[in-house]
């Protein structure tokens, strides 16, 4: 019994650095997301008939919600919650009975691998399937009610974020359960929201992955769709919507088609590896995603925006020139890791035997589909004009995500690599954007 504590003790040391500041922000954060959530999209909605200036934004919001009583308990809605748990457990329940490949991630610390199932884009194509079946026979009309209960899909979504980091947290202290080297500091407020936990699961199920890329992530697309079917019943069908409203949900819907067709290669990354699944992970997943991204869309159904063809090719042209770098850089990563390089990449090995590129993309940052993935969020503001700062939340908040995880990976390399990681850094001196940053 005492071998399996030393043992259990040495896979799963003591967390003794701390990132967000520590506990307190950790607790700010946990605070601070939900109330930031439902200020970005009920501070830009047509209560307020449409997005103030930005110094004015957070008093608007409140003094359109807080002196109003109903708007408190309007946040509550059983039926929606209802709703949303049925939206998981379909997801779940895709998960367990569409077939699909599983396929092994990284070493663990443990000297084994997980398996994952891999069936995401199919569960999104029958969820796409069974809401356009829905749409034909029913209209646009019948789609719209995610829209209308926008501010209760927030709550029913915090709920469920809630009660998950709730249950991994309790999971995470079962015998045998390998934590996460930045989650087990002690400090409950810091624990429970960074994810004490490595890969919490359910037998087979994995509660981390499953998370990151299907309730949420579909779930952007169908709103999406929703503020598609809005706009529809009120300028007179699919035909009249803008195009300023079809771009932006064409280029989302897109994005995340490509990242559940490409579903095998999330396993390589910081959020798999090496972040355990805590409330950070799970309201980002459920919530923010999902509510926050699709921030243009909303604000697009009641500000229409004509934007003509040439301003139309112009920020497609913008979108596709993110997207091919985004998937061009994580292309070439996941062949050259799989040992399908066709480029012939050069790379340096390290004393441990890992071998890093140093040419192609990867070449030119250390971190190329960062800048894909800016540019595209970029882009996606772009057809709601600039009338608001508010539509461009979203790249500047993924800009600054972006740069602390790739600070976060730095010091993980460092770690990791030693002396190695310094030569690799002179090689390819770039983070993200060569010759700026």
């Amino acid at each position: 019994m005492s071998s399996q504590v030393t043992k259990h003790a040495a896979l799963n040391p003591k967390t003794t650095h701390f990132e967000f500041f520590g506990p307190p922000g950790a607790l700010a954060v946990t605070l601070g997301v939900p109330f930031l959530s439902y200020a970005l999209n009920l501070g830009c909605s047509e209560r307020l008939a449409a997005c103030p200036p930005p110094l004015k934004f957070i008093p608007g919001f409140l003094l359109a919600t807080v002196e109003d009583s109903n708007w408190w308990s309007s946040l509550w809605d059983t039926k929606v919650v209802l709703v949303y748990a049925g939206w998981y457990a379909f997801c779940v329940a895709a998960w367990a009975v569409l077939p699909g490949d599983y396929v092994e991630g990284l070493p663990l610390r443990t000297g084994g691998t997980k398996k994952y199932k891999i069936n995401a884009f199919s569960t999104f194509l029958l969820a796409l399937g069974l809401v356009f079946g829905w749409i034909i026979r029913f209209g646009p009309e019948s789609f719209t009610y995610i829209y209308e209960k926008f501010p209760q899909f927030i709550t029913a979504a915090l709920l469920n974020s809630i009660l998950q980091a709730a249950f991994v947290y309790a999971k995470s202290f079962n015998n045998g359960e390998l934590l996460a080297l930045g989650g087990n500091s002690g400090n409950f407020i810091y624990d429970f929201y960074i994810g004490r936990a490595l890969n919490p699961s359910i037998g087979s199920f994995d509660i981390k992955s499953f998370n990151e890329l299907r309730p949420g992530l579909i779930l952007w697309a169908l709103i999406d769709i929703s503020m598609v079917c809005e706009q529809a019943v009120r300028r007179g069908g699919f035909t009249r919507v803008t195009d300023s409203l079809w771009l932006v949900v064409g280029s989302q819907i897109w994005y995340v088609a490509d990242a559940l067709y490409n579903e095998p290669a999330i396993f390589t990354t910081m959020d798999i590896t090496t972040d355990g699944f805590g409330f950070m992970l799970s309201v980002g997943d459920l919530l923010w995603v999902p509510f926050i991204y699709s921030l243009q869309a909303r604000y697009l159904v009641f500000n229409q925006v004509e934007l003509g063809p040439i301003y139309t090719a112009a920020i497609m042209g913008f979108n596709l020139l993110g997207y091919y770098i985004f998937r061009a850089a994580n292309g070439e990563k996941n062949d050259f890791r799989n040992g399908r390089d066709k480029k012939n990449l050069h790379y340096m090995t390290t004393e441990g035997g890992r071998k890093l590129i140093t040419s192609g993309w990867w070449g030119r940052s250390r971190h190329p589909n960062y800048l894909g993935d800016i540019i595209m969020a970029t882009a996606w503001c772009l057809p709601t004009g600039f009338n608001t700062i508010v539509t461009y939340f979203y790249p500047i908040y993924f800009a600054v995500l972006l740069v602390h995880r790739q600070m976060r990976d730095d010091e993980q390399c460092a770690i990791k690599y030693g002396k190695d990681w310094d030569k690799y850094k002179k090689i390819v001196p770039w983070r993200i954007i060569p010759y700026v940053y």
